[in-house]
């Protein structure tokens, strides 16, 4: 049983015009949300054996401190750079990539993306994802690269606004 989690950034700020898209923060709710919906996951008991996130700076920032309030150590965390400007198919090409040792894994990255990759993968409809939101799904494989659609089980959508 393999188990994903899928979560899009938290909420960044845009008052920095000088900064590119990957350099922008996360603002002041993103702060607040990040742990929040790491705590959430902790209080399900999630045991991440990996966390995988867009370089995006509120992509990475969101992912930290989703793993510190996961108690997650650093070497857990691992930037994949294709995360970032991802289409769907190079989203389904990543999971099917990840290592089999790994069980649990939290994919942090961007919308729309994330929402389309998301409902690719569940049987069951996924509303756009607000940031912080959070998608389970558990898939019925041994192996990432036999993760698809017909062997996955939705089992929760999580949002901060739910707190």
């Amino acid at each position: 049983m393999k188990t994903l989690y899928l979560m899009r950034h938290a909420k960044s700020s845009w008052s920095f015009d000088m900064l590119n898209d990957q350099e922008r923060p996360l603002n002041g709710r993103g702060r607040d949300e990040a742990p929040l919906m790491g705590q959430a996951l902790a209080e399900r008991s999630v045991r991440l054996d990996l966390l995988v996130s867009s370089p995006a700076v509120r992509a990475l920032s969101t992912a930290a401190l989703v793993a510190e309030a996961l108690g997650l150590p650093p070497e857990k965390l691992q930037v994949i750079d294709a995360i970032y400007e991802a289409e769907v198919t190079d989203l389904l090409a990543i999971v099917q990539a990840l290592p089999d040792a790994a069980d649990e894994v939290l994919l942090v990255g961007h919308n729309n993306t994330l929402t389309d990759f998301a409902n690719l993968l569940s049987p069951s409809s996924i509303p756009s994802m607000p940031t912080s939101s959070i998608v389970c799904l558990k898939f019925s494989v041994e192996q990432w690269a036999d993760v698809d659609r017909a062997k996955s089980e939705y089992y929760f959508f999580d949002k901060p606004k739910n707190y």
